[in-house]
């Protein structure tokens, strides 16, 4: 055989080995990243098991030598912690409600509705997510202490019951959708509101739990906005709660603060397992990166 001959011969088999090696490179690769971002994740469940000695001794292991629960029950006897779950429930969800519902009525008008001043109005909008959230921080606290719902669940949700961004969102997956649907509705005599609640939001589903996910993981995690508006170690939340864990001398338990941490997280992976296939079609139909 010529060498002519062998060469096709030389590039089917590096074409072959190729298309053998390539997809298990990228699977390791991705092995690899996936085991460094759940890294903080085994550090906080492996903490979460160790005895007090094995949290502070010096060098750190990873993996306990010595598994204990003492953690889990001393969070539930240090805190009443079944309570500022409940309470974390209450206020993740109630504003994660309120803002879809108010959102996405927002959404529509600016998306599909043609009125004079809406290109301004949405420029505001849009602009008011340039301002600092500390910047409005103290004059929302002010009126909110003005009507009395300081420890309250009305004032930690209600300020929070619409969002600049998730206006801006919505709008942009409702410009998606054809105004035909609109149009066709409209010939049948359905109004408005009839038309967002039968044509629109059924078809800007993918997009509602995207954004739901969004705002109740941030109500979720937050640590200042509780803080602030609460003082009732009773009305509470997770976040907040688990800074009340420091003992003597400012000595901080982080056993017993990482068997909380890792309780807090278990709802939310679980919430993202559930939708987690609708996630990724929203995120594919609106072009997001």
């Amino acid at each position: 055989m010529t060498a002519l001959e062998t060469t096709p011969v030389r590039r089917r088999t590096a074409t072959a080995f190729s298309a053998k090696i390539g997809p298990s490179l990228f699977f390791l690769a991705m092995l690899v990243v996936t085991l460094i971002v759940l890294l903080p994740v085994f550090i906080i469940a492996f903490t979460a098991f160790k005895p007090i000695a094995e949290v502070n001794a010096f060098p750190p292991s990873l993996i306990p030598t010595e598994w204990t629960f003492d953690n889990f029950t001393r969070i539930f006897t240090d805190l009443p912690f079944a309570r500022l779950i409940l309470n974390s429930f209450v206020f993740a969800g109630g504003v994660t409600v309120l803002a879809l519902a108010f959102d996405s009525l927002a959404a529509y008008v600016l998306a599909r509705i043609d009125f004079r001043g809406s290109r301004l109005l949405l420029i505001v909008i849009v602009a008011s997510l340039m301002i600092p959230f500390q910047a409005t921080l103290i004059p929302i606290y002010q009126l909110v202490a003005d009507l009395g719902w300081v420890n309250t669940f009305w004032g930690l949700i209600i300020p929070r019951a619409a969002d600049a961004f998730g206006i801006f969102f919505l709008r942009q997956f409702f410009l998606s959708l054809p105004r035909d649907l609109d149009n066709a509705a409209r010939i049948d005599g359905a109004s408005e509101f009839r038309i967002f609640r039968s044509v629109v939001l059924p078809n800007a589903v993918p997009a509602l739990l995207t954004l739901g996910i969004y705002i109740f993981v941030n109500n979720w995690n937050d640590l200042l906005w509780p803080l602030v508006f609460t003082t009732d170690q009773e009305m509470g939340t997770i976040t907040s709660g688990l800074t009340l864990l420091t003992g003597p001398s400012g000595i901080v338990p982080y056993g017993v603060m990482m068997a909380g941490s890792l309780i807090a997280v278990i709802p939310l992976a679980v919430m993202f397992l559930f939708v987690q296939r609708r996630f990724i079609e929203s995120v594919a139909s609106t072009g997001l990166k």
